[in-house]
């Protein structure tokens, strides 16, 4: 008969192992490519108009479809990046 012990070591290391995967795992969120000026509000938590005043400033890229405005998404983080950059170049 095997030792009961071993059997619960062995399955607590697989449980480990295990755990161990699904922590390193990156998550992917389904991002979309293309955001609205709603959505794009919400994910900087500013309003919709300041929003508009930045595309129309041009902070912001956007491209017009029918009466939407979108946003892709590359050209928003592109148009963060240069505004962090900016911060610390100023003296």
């Amino acid at each position: 008969m095997n030792n009961p012990f071993e059997t619960i070591n062995q399955r607590l290391s697989n449980i480990e192992t295990l755990l161990l995967d699904i922590k390193h795992k990156p998550i992917e969120e389904e991002k979309p490519e293309n955001l609205t000026v709603k959505e794009t509000a919400e994910l900087l938590k500013v309003s919709e108009q300041s929003i508009h005043n930045y595309i129309k400033k041009g902070y912001i890229p956007a491209k017009h479809l029918g009466r939407i405005l979108l946003i892709k998404r590359t050209d928003l983080d592109n148009a963060l990046t240069e505004v962090k950059s900016l911060k610390y170049k100023r003296a």
